[in-house]
């Protein structure tokens, strides 16, 4: 076991890019459909570059990342399946589910930009994308405190931390109503 280590360390990496492209995508996307509404040229030349800016940061980045940590996590698992005997550990796994469909319905959404269907707004993507940030928050305190968190307290933290984002979005539309340019 003297190279768990260094697969701990990879899985970490790889799930640190994950959350990179993860977080970084739906920018590209409420850019993509912000750029829908301009007028023509502008709004062909900068969908053909947003599509190829997502293009290849889902695939070159994104893809290869989550796979990658899923390998490195399960190899890690392999070597302690006393991990799989903890609480903390089910409750992370829950949340690691989650995170792979977030992943999953935004492979969707990026295969429908990709075809220039704009289903959503874009405030409803600056939304989404909260989305990783709070399974982030719950993993990552999951991981580190372990069955020291009450589980109250950690739910309700992660609600809170949804309600500050969510009014953050709320008061930056209204900047960006008022002032465009913000």
């Amino acid at each position: 076991m003297e190279y768990y280590n260094y697969i701990k360390s990879l899985h970490l990496i790889f799930v640190i890019t994950w959350f990179a492209g993860l977080f970084y995508i739906p920018r590209l996307f409420i850019y993509h459909i912000e750029a829908s509404q301009k007028s023509s040229p502008e709004r062909e030349i900068l969908s053909k570059q947003l599509k190829m800016m997502s293009k290849r940061l889902w695939y070159i980045i994104t893809w290869p990342s989550a796979i990658l940590a899923i390998i490195f996590a399960t190899w890690l698992l392999i070597l302690s399946p006393s991990f799989l005997q903890q609480g903390w550990m089910h409750i992370k796994l829950v949340f690691v589910v989650l995170l792979i469909c977030y992943h999953l319905r935004t492979h969707i959404i990026f295969k429908q930009l990709q075809r220039n269907e704009i289903k959503y707004t874009s405030n409803y993507m600056r939304i989404w994308n909260e989305g990783a940030t709070l399974i982030l928050f719950a993993i990552v305190f999951l991981v580190i405190l372990r069955s020291t968190i009450n589980w109250i307290f950690g739910v309700v933290g992660i609600l809170l931390l949804g309600v500050i984002l969510m009014l953050g979005i709320k008061i930056y539309k209204r900047i960006r109503d008022k002032n465009p340019e913000a």
